[in-house]
């Protein structure tokens, strides 16, 4: 019977740190996706190797939530860029999910050199709160 009382707080006591753990970091992620206000640039962006080059640049807005807990890091994307150097769509490839969103948005303002079909260009944004 001890045995069991045991069992049954330790159950407990980890079951209800996981769920806290759970709702902090939900809560965190709420605040984050909110705030996505203008706010200082602290980021470069850096397009990969490819065999297009990269004319016109935007810089994305930084999450001002993520720059004031100093949360940065590296933004994957796949853009497609049509042969007048347009970019038509862009796909996330990794990176946090709330800065991903900002970097998609510069990257459609992108602009590169015409080229004689569609490409795919791999580009990384990388954010660096300041």
């Amino acid at each position: 019977m001890a045995t069991e009382l045991g069992k049954d707080r330790v159950g407990r006591v980890v079951g209800g740190l996981s769920g806290g753990v759970v709702y902090l970091a939900l809560a965190l992620f709420v605040v984050a996706t909110a705030a996505l206000a203008p706010s200082l640039l602290a980021q470069t962006t850096t397009p990969e190797e490819s065999g297009r080059k990269l004319i016109t640049t935007v810089k994305p807005e930084y999450p001002a939530a993520l720059q004031h807990a100093q949360i940065g890091g590296l933004v994957r994307l796949s853009a497609t860029v049509l042969a007048n150097g347009t970019v038509s769509k862009v796909q996330i490839r990794g990176g946090n999910p709330v800065l991903a969103e900002s970097a998609v948005n510069a990257v459609m303002k992108w602009r590169y050199a015409p080229g004689p079909a569609t490409t795919n260009e791999e580009v990384t944004v990388k954010f660096t709160p300041r």
